[in-house]
């Protein structure tokens, strides 16, 4: 589990990003609206789902 520190200082280090993003008129790599941003959360909850579950292949491990 993340820690609130750790995840405070994450939301800070991304709302100043997006800042200077913003401040430099430079198009943010991550998606402009609420349906990207719910899709970008579905991913990280199907990959903590199936984590939990102990499910899957290791494509990186294989040789």
């Amino acid at each position: 589990m993340v820690s609130a520190t750790t995840a405070a200082l994450a939301l800070l280090t991304g709302f100043l990003t997006g800042a200077v993003f913003r401040f430099l008129n430079v198009p943010i790599p991550a998606p402009p609206n609420a349906a990207g941003v719910l899709g970008v959360v579905g991913i990280y909850l199907g990959y903590v789902v199936l984590d939990h579950f102990d499910v899957g292949i290791d494509l990186l491990g294989y040789v």
